[in-house]
Parts: structure tokens; C-alpha cells; sequence
């Protein structure tokens, strides 16, 4: 048994890796995957959330670069490494865009930068705020890759930290649909009856529901956070689960290993989860695959109504909603970047799906 389910497997895994396209999803996932955990390591503001706002260069295009002058902090807070890693830099060193400085008599006199219609300020302080009273390692010229938006945040680290919110809340929607979904599927196909009965008229009852609407009703009874939109939506998932798993132990459970399993004396939750499932588990991953996909339409769809991620937290349909009236004013690549960056996370698992449905199907 051991011998034929290796050669099931390596027999699939080849004609995975003749499929292009799900290959090439495959280690998108993966990249989207390493920017997510090292977001804040990759992001050029590594700031909590990536919000160091600068209102003077809001909507600049990309590639727009300006010398930035960092004053840091008088509070520093001890963070440790892997704290910085998950949470990012909380030492909010001020930032100020300048157009030009000067040192007179211990103090350090900078003109703010502004649009050239507008009248700068000046500002003056003193040297002993800076290390060793060395200005130049505090002023820099600073490059936004991708702009910046209707703030003056950085558009890059926004999309780069965002990728955390789009990439987890497929895990864990996807984690929690499929506990959910498997338990209430192997009930109902393997027990059958006034059981399945039931569960399947709850099924149907849950998908008769819009999922949009299904999924704003249990945030809004949760409360608007970060964590409530994850099981949100992964509680609207399970049913597609349900019937995918329920359909196969009604087929499976006819075999004569399941058959074999009962004359041993094996308990129902051994013969469900010990012997159905692993035999049946294709047909779920290739839902999984979907499903994430799903999620991360739902997440984003949340956001743009208001009711997601909530700010500061960076979320790729927030940033779409914060600009998509700038589409109309010139700046259409606000709005445009995050819609592209969902569009191929979505496009990936759509993808990669479909490859393992060619790859785990045993007729081809």
C-alpha cells in the first residue's frame, strides 16, 4: 500500500510539473508567501503599518524622490528582532520632507518642502537632537518606488505589508472552513439518514444566503478588527467543503476496505478519519485552492466597504478605496497597483487549482 500511494504521488507530482502555468503560480505563491512573513524586513518604511505620513508629497508619482530629514525619537522602546519582524519598528523616528538646510550657530535651519505654487517653512533645530551633532547621516534622499498616496505614505511598503493581510487570511479561512467543513461533511455522508438530513437542509439554508451579505452580517456581529474578518469569512466557506467531503465518504464508505475496517472493530472516527479521508482528500485540496482565492476577493471586497482591515492597517481593498476617485483625476495608478496585485494572488490560486485538479485527477 505504501509502495502504490508513493508512485500515486510522484505520478501526480510529474504531471504537475509539466503544467506551466501551475508551476509558475506555484512560486508566485511562494514569493508572495516570503514578502508576507518579511514584510516589515523588505519594506523601505518599516514603520507599524507603514504609516509615516508626510501630507507635504501626498499623490506623487512613482519614482518621485525627495530629501527626507529623520529626527529620532526621545522614547525608544526595546523591541526584539522577531518583534520588529511581526509588528514593525514602533519607534516612530519624525520624518520631514525638506527642500533645503543649512547649520548657523547650533542649530539646523530647513526649508519644508512644498509644491512650487506654495510658500515653504522654516524651521530651525537644534544639533544636539542629532548624534554626535552629525546633520548629514539624518538627511537623505529619499526614492518612493510606486508613490505616494492621498497621505504621503509610501505606496510600495503599503502594497509589500498589505500582501499579510491578503496572503493570511486565505490560511486562515481556508484552516477554518476546512475543520468545519470536513467534520460536518464525514458526518453526514458516512452516518447518513435523519443526519444528513439535517445537515444537509443547514447547508442548504447557508447557501441560500449571499455569501457577501452572509459575511458583513457575522463582522458586524463580531465587531470590525483584523481577526474578525478572518473567521468571518472562513465561517461562510465550509459549506462548499461540506458537500465536496459528504459526497465522497457516501461514495467511499461502499468500499470494501471501509467495509474490512468494521469487521476489525475499528470505531466510526477511526474508519472516518483514519481510512476515508486520506483516500478522498484530493477533490479538497483542489476546493482549498479556490477558496483561497475567494477569501481573498471577500477580504478585499470588505475593506473597500469599510468593514475589513481597519486603518492605520495597510489592506490592498482599502487602498483601493481610498483612491478610486483619484482614477478620474490623473493618478488612476492609486488605485490601479493594489487592483493589479489582487487580480494576480486571485489569478494564482484560480491557477494553481487547476493544475492539481489535471494532476490529481486518476482517469488522465
Amino acid at each position: 500500500m505504501k509502495t502504490n500511494a508513493n508512485s500515486l504521488t510522484s505520478l501526480a507530482l510529474q504531471k504537475f510539473k509539466k503544467n506551466t502555468t501551475g508551476v509558475l503560480s506555484f512560486w508566485f505563491i511562494v514569493f508572495c508567501g516570503f514578502i508576507a512573513v518579511f514584510s516589515y524586513a523588505l519594506a523601505p518604511d518599516n514603520s507599524s503599518n507603514a504609516n509615516q505620513m508626510h501630507l507635504e508629497i501626498h499623490s506623487k508619482k512613482p519614482g518621485f524622490k525627495v530629501q527626507m530629514l529623520t529626527i529620532p525619537s526621545e522614547k525608544k522602546l526595546n523591541q526584539s528582532f522577531f518583534n520588529k519582524l511581526l509588528f514593525g519598528n514602533k519607534n516612530q523616528h519624525t520624518e520631514i520632507p525638506i527642500s533645503s538646510y543649512k547649520i548657523l550657530n547650533d542649530y539646523l535651519i530647513i526649508q519644508t518642502y512644498t509644491e512650487s505654487t506654495s510658500e515653504s517653512l522654516t524651521k530651525k533645530y537644534p544639533l544636539s537632537l542629532f548624534q554626535n551633532n552629525d546633520v548629514r547621516k539624518f538627511i537623505k534622499t529619499k526614492t518612493f518606488y510606486l508613490g505616494t498616496d492621498r497621505y504621503g505614505r509610501d505606496l510600495l511598503s503599503r502594497m509589500i505589508v498589505g500582501t499579510r493581510i491578503s496572503f493570511f487570511i486565505g490560511f486562515i479561512a481556508v484552516f477554518i472552513s476546512l475543520v468545519v467543513g470536513i467534520i460536518i461533511g464525514a458526518i453526514a455522508g458516512y452516518f447518513g439518514g435523519k443526519t444528513d438530513a439535517f445537515i444537509m437542509w443547514l447547508i442548504n439554508i447557508t447557501w441560500s444566503i449571499p455569501t457577501l451579505l452572509l459575511v458583513i452580517a457575522i463582522t458586524l456581529a463580531l465587531g470590525k478588527g483584523f481577526w474578525q474578518v478572518f473567521i468571518a469569512v472562513g465561517l461562510t466557506m465550509w459549506v462548499e467543503v461540506a458537500r465536496v467531503v459528504r459526497g465522497q465518504i457516501m461514495s467511499a464508505k461502499e468500499m470494501q476496505y471501509v467495509e474490512a475496517a468494521k469487521a476489525l472493530g475499528f470505531s466510526n472516527f477511526r474508519i472516518i478519519f483514519k481510512h476515508i479521508l486520506p483516500n478522498i482528500i484530493a477533490p479538497v485540496i483542489v476546493i482549498s485552492a479556490a477558496n483561497f482565492a475567494s477569501a481573498i476577493l471577500i477580504e478585499s471586497g470588505l475593506s473597500f466597504l469599510g468593514i475589513g482591515a481597519q486603518p492605520p492597517i495597510p489592506s490592498w481593498g482599502a487602498m483601493i478605496k481610498d483612491h478610486y476617485s483619484y482614477i478620474i483625476l490623473g493618478k488612476a495608478y492609486l488605485a490601479i497597483i493594489p487592483g493589479i496585485a489582487i487580480m494576480l494572488l486571485v489569478m494564482a490560486f484560480m491557477l494553481i487549482g487547476n493544475a492539481l485538479r489535471d494532476a490529481l485527477d486518476v482517469k488522465n
